[in-house]
């Protein structure tokens, strides 16, 4: 069967983006060690549209993680360090009055570090509840509102949200509808003893890695929309719908554990995202269409948040992953 010109120039962006992909995963290992599913993820949530949570303790690199990433995909990058006092303007911008030459008087907007193609929103929960709405919003809409007017940010645009899993003290828990914005919720962990001592070999040294760009940000909005066009078989979405119905306690298709260790299960939105995912990993590793392998793998990352424990749970030591691995393996 003959091709169409489309078909074509899509399977060309398939082989140019899987081709691409390992160049970028290379370039990427000259300033990061280890890590390599946390950067895999960020790279399909990116690819996805979508925006990411990433909890871990400090000093595992979060901030070096999303510059470099920024720098290889030649996209702008700005980091937000969330306080008790930031206020919604410090992240959007704000109106100024401008005195011209002519002594006439007229406000502009001076953009604020939101307008940016990679955000880090280092630890979000450190900020007041408005503070995080104006950022949420931004993730949302992709626009920004001030004084009346709508300003729209640029494409890409990626938010990059950290939270301190040990201190709580002080903080601001982002609400569960605000945590189901975020595409993926990942944890950073600890690198093994091979990977620590090769990053302390290179962060105490004169060594300065020399990264290349690899996307530009045209290539990126290109593939963002060759996602999109990825075909996905009725019988893979049932099977995501089916896997999101399954952490509802209230329905039928409800395991044991879901019934006795969860309050509330996963919403439409994860199964989106479960479809999203599963579409932008095909395409990594140089397939067509996803398979239900490739629903598997974006599981815990887009479920672990959404799925809200009850007493009991806490009370047995349940955590939410191990219930999300009972349902994969139901």
């Amino acid at each position: 069967m003959k091709m169409t010109e489309t078909e074509l120039s899509d399977k060309e962006l398939v082989n140019a983006l899987h081709s691409k992909y390992n160049l970028l995963v290379s370039e990427i290992s000259k300033a990061i060690v280890g890590q390599d599913e946390i950067i895999r993820q960020l790279i399909i949530s990116i690819l996805a549209r979508g925006h990411c949570l990433l909890i871990g303790v400090p000093g595992l690199a979060k901030t070096l993680i999303v510059k470099t990433l920024a720098e290889v995909l030649d996209l702008s990058f700005n980091r937000i360090q969330f306080t008790p006092d930031l206020m919604p303007s410090d992240i959007t911008g704000i109106e100024i009055l401008e005195q011209s030459y002519d002594k006439s008087d007229k406000f502009k907007f001076v953009k604020g570090p939101v307008f940016a193609n990679i955000i880090l929103a280092d630890e979000i929960n450190r900020t007041p509840p408005k503070t995080q709405s104006a950022l949420l919003e931004a993730m949302q809409e992709h626009k920004v509102t001030a004084a009346g007017k709508t300003y729209s940010l640029d494409e890409p645009f990626f938010v990059l949200a950290t939270q301190n899993p040990i201190e709580q003290e002080g903080t601001y828990p982002l609400p569960e509808a605000q945590l189901d914005r975020f595409m993926f919720n990942l944890w950073l962990d600890y690198p093994s003893f091979t990977e620590e001592l090769e990053i302390i070999r290179k962060t105490t040294s004169s060594y300065e890695p020399d990264l290349r760009k690899v996307f530009s940000k045209n290539e990126i909005l290109a593939f963002q929309d060759l996602v999109r066009r990825v075909p996905v078989s009725d019988e893979v979405i049932s099977y995501a719908v089916r896997l999101v119905s399954k952490t509802r306690p209230g329905s039928e298709d409800a395991i044991p554990l879901v019934k006795k260790y969860i309050n509330w299960g996963a919403g439409p939105r994860a199964s989106q995202n479960l479809i999203l995912a599963a579409k932008t990993n095909c395409l990594l590793e140089g397939r067509f269409s996803p398979g239900k392998s490739d629903i598997d793998k974006a599981a815990l990352p887009v479920l672990r948040h959404r799925l809200i424990a009850n007493f009991n749970a806490e009370a047995d030591g349940m955590p939410v992953t191990s219930i999300i691995s009972e349902l994969l393996r139901e």
